[in-house]
């Protein structure tokens, strides 16, 4: 008889990156690698346990922006031409290690990951990722969470209680287009969270979200459980809270797993490693080095002089790393349940980009971990947010308290002195939005002014991305993440003009159209406040 239940939970998000003004764009290689680093190997592993009956279960996210990526045509067929040029450089590689031993097993290694990565993406899927994450959701082994339409960050938009709406209805309804069901879940950008929200995600038909440890654990009244049941926030919507020490566990590379010294070093990429003119043709066109996903050597530990990585060796960790997880979470259950008069839920979240990406065994990791629990153990129960609920229908009412899963737990990282000047013009932007709602409410004949409406809500959507105000405290891609706020705000008040002065540019218009052509169907009165 299991004593508890796991709930594995991955994130997967990226912004919205999409350029056909320019033949290559450097930010898009982000969802190229996510695909080749990420997304293909799970879904390969999913597909093996399927094959060989080993049952699973696993919650995921699918934020509206990835999903738009991943479908799009445009995206699509770059993703196959950035493919090719890995295979082709990956056989010079086969070539110009030929007599480094150590390295020619690696070359081979990431050229067969290359080829099997095409394979599934061209013949198997036919390019169409989101539909095998929907065969597995179909199958009743993955449940996908939606998100926020552009994941904006939402206690720092909710002085318009009409953006929060509209950043959770769109997304709601795109999830709806792609599955052909409503989401019973949301993962609420960076977790953030404040009391109104759960009202939102109700109205919304949503039945529960995350939060981290804190969220829960300040809640009003203090939860019984802890975070080892969900409450009931006052509206009726479930809320589930992240186990601290399971988390940690994984993604942490001081104290967890990814920083064992025989894993896959993630810095040292060929890409910037090898002579200029060698790999020229395989980094950006305009010269910047960039990651190609080669890279020969291991963690080894806090030196420069790294060694060679050893497959063989990794993949024995990964074995190790899970099989003390489950050994982990056993001893936590089973103290756990001994206190609780029902079985306890672990909940661990985690960015799924961690998983091959960052880490690269972490796929690897996740196949010995659902091996061992279906086969060595019977303590711990693999379980999904709506499963848990369908057992126990019955839980504290609580209202958690405002917080995110940020650095120090609350706003900080979205509200400081690199970004803090984006929010005057994001809540000048919303304000704007309402007033063209309310003034042009009835404008079914005037197609055109349809269009720049429609159009400017895209705008206005695409700029309220929580990942340009992240990436500019982080300093990863600041001159783009300034670019792509100024870009959808400037674009955004162009449009507003044009409308009120009746001035709209036909040719201007199609233009953008094109290029930030999200949300296809979507109707700019959904800004209306009511």
């Amino acid at each position: 008889m299991h004593k508890g239940y796991l709930c594995l939970v991955f994130h997967a998000h990226l912004p919205y990156i999409r350029h056909p003004e320019h033949e290559s764009f450097l930010e898009e290689n982000w969802l190229y690698e996510a695909i080749t680093e990420t997304y293909i190997p799970l879904i390969d592993i999913f597909d093996r346990f399927i094959n060989e009956g080993i049952d699973y279960r696993i919650t995921m996210s699918l934020t509206p922006t990835l999903i738009s990526m991943l479908q799009d045509p445009l995206l699509q067929s770059r993703y196959i031409r950035h493919l090719d040029r890995l295979i082709e450089l990956a056989e010079k590689e086969i070539e110009r290690t030929m007599y480094k031993r150590e390295l020619h097993r690696l070359a081979l290694m990431y050229h067969q990951r290359f080829l099997e990565a095409r394979e599934l993406f061209v013949n198997k899927y036919k390019k169409d990722l989101v539909s095998a994450f929907k065969k597995f959701q179909n199958l009743k082994k993955l449940e996908i969470l939606t998100s926020c339409a552009t994941h904006g960050y939402l206690p720092l938009l909710g002085i318009h209680p009409s953006a929060v709406r509209t950043q959770i209805k769109i997304a709601v309804d795109h999830y709806k287009k792609t599955f052909g069901i409503k989401p019973a879940g949301m993962w609420l950008p960076e977790c953030g969270f404040y009391p109104g929200i759960d009202e939102v995600l109700r109205e919304a038909g949503i039945r529960y979200f995350f939060l981290d440890t804190h969220g829960i654990s300040n809640g009003d009244p203090r939860p019984k459980y802890g975070v080892y049941a969900p409450v009931y926030c006052p509206s009726g919507v479930a809320a589930f809270g992240r186990d601290y020490e399971s988390s940690k566990q994984v993604w942490s590379s001081k104290e967890g797993y990814p920083g064992d010294p025989d894993y896959r070093e993630f810095y040292k990429d060929i890409g910037y490693e090898l002579e200029y003119d060698y790999i020229k043709p395989y980094i950006h066109k305009d010269g910047f080095r960039i990651n190609t996903g080669i890279k020969y050597y291991r963690i080894t530990g806090d030196t420069e002089d790294k060694q060679p990585y050893v497959p063989e060796w990794a993949r024995e960790k990964a074995a190790t790393h899970a099989g003390n997880f489950i050994f982990n979470r056993k001893k936590q259950i089973e103290y756990l349940s001994f206190h609780m008069n029902r079985r306890p839920i672990v909940v661990a979240p985690y960015d799924a980009e961690l998983f091959g990406h960052w880490w690269f065994e972490g796929p690897q990791w996740i196949d010995f971990l659902m091996r061992k629990i279906a086969s060595d153990q019977k303590t711990i129960e693999l379980i999904t947010p709506s499963e848990y609920l369908e057992r126990y229908p019955v839980n504290q009412i609580s209202m958690p308290s405002a917080s995110s899963w940020g650095y120090k737990g609350y706003n900080e990282v979205w509200i400081e002195g690199s970004n803090d000047w984006v929010y005057r013009h994001l809540h000048i932007a919303q304000e704007r939005m309402i007033e063209l709602v309310t003034r042009f409410s009835d404008i079914d004949n005037n197609k055109l002014y349809r269009r720049a409406l429609n159009q400017a809500a895209r705008e206005l959507l695409l700029a309220q991305s929580s990942d340009w105000i992240f990436i500019m405290k982080t300093r990863t891609a600041v001159e783009y993440a300034h670019k792509r706020i100024n870009t959808h705000l400037v674009r955004f008040t162009r449009l507003y003009n044009d409308i009120m002065n009746d001035s709209i540019a036909l040719d201007w218009l199609k233009e953008v159209e094109l290029r930030d052509n999200i949300f296809p169907d979507i109707d700019y009165s959904i800004y209306q406040e009511i």
